[in-house]
């Protein structure tokens, strides 16, 4: 710091002290006028990239098929039958109990789906209205026998040991937020493409406000339908397991978890920073000074940050922890140089104490900051707003923070006074020498380790996978665990996907004789998958019957939808178009990965096994016009649209498969579609919040890991202005890579996913690392200039500089241990991860990073 500016900042700050603490308070008290407003948003549109295409597509998919959000609730009696009246009963009821929700257009249960063999019906019946369990003339044992083997049911409506049933609550279609949403997105794109009038630009930033504040009534609507629905179901817990699953139910616990975190583990966080700082210090002073600027520090960017409407989300849930750690090694750093300046001039006056600790304290910690920044924008350059808004966050929390602890901290000082100097009690630097004295004695070995660290590390990074499963981020004693899992293992899967083929461009004259078609019909020996009530060929597994639980997040299979039926039929409506269908439906069914699958084929199979032959183009171009409303509300509709000539196949992933992999799933799918099953590239199109999830990890990948050599090197250009040396600068970058590389490659090691959740900790890693590299060379840099000893410089910064490093190391690694008690998996992650980047900073700058200046000697001789 420059003379001018130490003068002005000394008759700003360590003059006027109580008046300086005063106006930080005055700004803290306005923020928190702002803390009332404070949102924490775990929405699906919070997790999605901006730009995506998936996502326009997915948009365009809810309105062309009905789609709307969905919650499962599934029932396991205790006792007796779940075809026996006491169970029917209490089904028929929770049933009706949803059914009154606000919000539910629909419930689906095996009370209500169409029966086709109980007993078996003729296809000239599916006309009229569906029969159902609980009519008269329902025989319930060939209920039962069609709900566990019927391909429409199996694994899906009722498990296997036929314990176990679900109710579907399909939601309301939300037509406002489509508008809104489309209307903003339709205006960000003429503003990205054309430019936008002045009268367009107040009327974007009046729609996105509009669509912000609706999307957060929205989430508050939902969280207390998931409270409601869980409400009504506890007092049917008596007599049955019940679970609900769900997206909103996970949104819903998502949230209610990172409050908890935030709250519980928050406050024990301080705890143990207190604890660690009094043992450290043991002097007050030194525990309330750092933990009123860590307080006001997150206090102050709360508030501003809910001033701004700006929202934590999942992924920038961890902002609180993070500016907690920055502030406080600022803090620390500040402390421990006063400390040492009071030990070795205990006659000098406060005021020049304080002032000589901000003048040495002020470049490194400046630099330290700046580099620290570095590595958060690097978050900015991603197409995740949540992303970019946490990348901006950390950057305006990590210089306020530098900010008010070059305020507080001297002012503070300078109101208490000097008090007791305890320093020269303190047995810390004795424990921090033995670091230095091994990497003098044995500094081959420190070489050896950090290289064989390196090999280990850079193995772990290679087995990374980028994957996001949302039952992964819950102890397996909670109840959304359970829920999940229950659906996952005996309800045909979780996540649901979709795929939504293209009618090829041909002359439909010319399908039949181009894709094999059947106009004629076929004797019953070889009439399709449905020889009997449940033929059990191959075929017969490949048809598949109609999923009214596999729809998208946002699917309602119910929902009415124009299905043309205009003078031109569907190319799917054919047997050319169906036996397309058939083989990609065959081979999905065939993947580990999935569970229920269904799709035109399931209709078409069901009405020839009805119909007692293979239906023929004419019979399947009428198919529409033979069901009734019911029926092609369930069976029809969710799987064709003939207005844009499409089919629609959807299918569950199952969460709980060892091996699942959402990306290479999608290739491997999309590319059997092309080369097996003979579409066309631009015939197939994936969509749901499983493709719109995996799109933004992939993303995220991109942009945060293989930007990763991006970020060092502005932090070696910020280290070049720093040192004026490019020795020096590559010396202190090493360790931070390695500190990386470690972290990075335990997840791998420890089969830690890539995900939104853990992504971020390799600019969390780097800006730990560069904290301790800065500071180390800094005052070895300071050492050197009294002998012009290397070997004696490493001890004396060890023992000054190293104690800060160690202290701050000990504080963090202390306090965030606590966050392996979480029941939420990410925070667990985040709290583990966090120690051992803070492990690995230390050892490489009490190690490594002193062993390298001992062998080039960067500072001559």
């Amino acid at each position: 710091m420059s003379e001018r500016l130490l003068g002005i900042y000394e008759k700003l700050i360590l003059r006027r002290p109580v008046a300086s603490i005063v106006a930080v308070l005055l700004l803290a008290v306005g923020m928190a006028f702002g803390l009332p407003n404070f949102k924490l948003d775990a929405s699906a549109d919070s997790l999605t990239l901006e730009n995506d295409n998936s996502l326009t597509y997915f948009r365009e998919s809810l309105l062309r098929y009905g789609s709307s959000d969905f919650l499962v609730v599934t029932y396991t009696p205790y006792e007796g039958d779940l075809f026996d009246d006491k169970s029917l009963n209490a089904l028929s009821e929770m049933h009706e109990e949803l059914a009154k929700i606000d919000g539910v257009a629909s419930v689906t249960s095996m009370l209500n789906v169409p029966l086709l063999y109980s007993p078996k019906i003729s296809v000239t019946q599916l006309k009229e209205a569906p029969r159902t369990l609980l009519l008269p003339d329902t025989d319930r044992k060939l209920a039962r026998k069609e709900f566990l083997e019927s391909p429409i049911y199996r694994d899906l409506i009722l498990s296997k040991d036929g314990q176990t049933t679900a109710l579907l609550a399909i939601m309301e279609l939300d037509e406002k937020y489509l508008e809104l949403v489309s209307g903003r997105d339709a205006l960000r794109i003429k503003r990205d493409t054309e430019g936008l009038s002045p009268e367009e630009v107040i009327q974007l930033e009046q729609i996105s406000k509009e669509f912000l504040d609706y999307r957060t009534l929205r989430a508050v609507e939902e969280h207390q339908r998931v409270a409601e629905i869980r409400q009504k179901m506890f007092r049917f817990k008596e007599h049955a397991e019940v679970f609900l699953g769900g997206p909103s139910m996970i949104t819903a616990d998502m949230v209610d978890f990172i409050k908890s975190d935030l709250n519980i583990f928050g406050t024990g966080i301080l705890l143990f920073i207190i604890i660690t700082l009094a043992v450290i210090f043991r002097q007050l002073r030194w525990v309330i000074l750092p933990l009123v600027t860590c307080v006001l520090s997150v206090e102050i960017i709360l508030g501003y940050l809910s001033w701004i409407d700006w929202r934590l989300t999942v992924i920038s849930s961890n902002f609180v922890s993070l500016l907690l750690i920055i502030t406080l090694a600022l803090t620390i750093h500040l402390i421990v140089r006063y400390r040492e300046l009071h030990r070795d001039a205990p006659d000098s006056s406060q005021l020049e104490l304080v002032r000589n600790t901000v003048m040495y304290m002020a470049r490194p910690c400046l630099y330290t900051v700046l580099t620290t920044v570095v590595a958060f924008v690097s978050l900015v350059v991603s197409d995740i707003r949540p992303v970019i808004d946490f990348g901006w966050m950390m950057t305006m929390g990590i210089i306020l923070a530098l900010v008010l602890s070059f305020i507080i901290i001297p002012a503070g000082m300078m109101i208490w006074g000097k008090g007791e100097n305890t320093d020269k009690a303190d047995k810390s630097a004795a424990f921090t020498l033995h670091f230095s004295r091994f990497t003098e004695k044995h500094g081959g070995i420190v070489l050896g380790l950090a290289f064989l660290a390196m090999l280990i590390s850079g193995w772990g990074i290679s087995q990374l996978q980028v994957e996001n499963r949302f039952i992964d981020y819950f102890r397996p004693h909670t109840e959304i665990y359970q829920g999940l899992s229950v659906i996952d293992a005996k309800l045909g899967g979780t996540t649901p996907l979709e795929i939504i083929l293209d009618a090829p461009a041909i002359d439909h004259g010319s399908m039949r004789s181009d894709k094999g078609g059947d106009t004629a019909a076929v004797d019953n020996a070889n009439s399709g998958p449905f020889a009997g009530a449940y033929g059990d060929s191959n075929e017969s597994e490949a048809g598949s019957y109609d999923d009214p639980f596999a729809d998208d997040d946002f699917d309602d299979p119910f929902a009415d939808d124009d299905t043309s039926e205009g003078t031109e039929h569907s190319y799917w409506l054919t047997g050319a178009g169906v036996e397309d269908l058939r083989k990609l439906h065959v081979y999905l069914e065939s993947l580990p990965e999935i569970g229920k699958v269904s799709s035109l084929v399931t209709v078409t199979d069901v009405a020839s096994d009805l119909s007692g032959h293979k239906l023929n183009d004419l019979e399947l171009a009428l198919m529409p016009q033979m069901l009734s409303e019911e029926n092609a509300e369930l069976l029809l509709n969710p799987y064709i649209n003939q207005e844009h000539n499409q089919a629609r196949i959807t299918l569950r992933v199952n969460e709980t498969q060892g091996e699942l992999n959402r990306n290479d799933l999608l290739a491997k799918i999309h590319q059997f579609a092309i080369t097996e099953a003979g579409f066309e590239a631009d015939q197939v199109n994936f969509t749901g919040l499983l493709v719109l999830y995996n799109n933004m990890l992939q993303s995220l990948f991109r942009s945060q890991i293989m930007t990763l050599g991006t970020v060092f090197l502005g932090i070696m250009a910020m280290f070049l202005v720093l040192f004026r040396s490019v020795s020096i600068s590559l010396i202190a970058i090493l360790p931070n890579f390695l500190a990386a590389s470690v972290v990075l490659g335990g997840m791998g090691i420890a089969g830690i996913p890539l995900d939104m959740m853990t992504i971020t900790i390799a600019a969390i890693t780097v800006g730990i690392g560069v904290d301790h590299a800065i500071h180390y060379i800094t005052r070895f840099k300071r050492e050197f200039e009294v002998d012009r000893d290397y070997v004696a410089s490493m001890h004396r910064a060890h023992a000054s500089i190293g104690r800060a490093l160690f202290y701050t190391a000990i504080t963090i690694i202390v306090g965030f241990s606590i966050l392996a008690l979480s029941n939420f998996i990410p925070s667990v992650y985040f709290g583990l991860l966090t120690s051992l980047a803070m492990i690995a900073a230390l050892l490489g700058s009490m190690t490594l990073l002193p062993k390298l200046i001992l062998i080039l000697k960067p500072l001559g001789k």
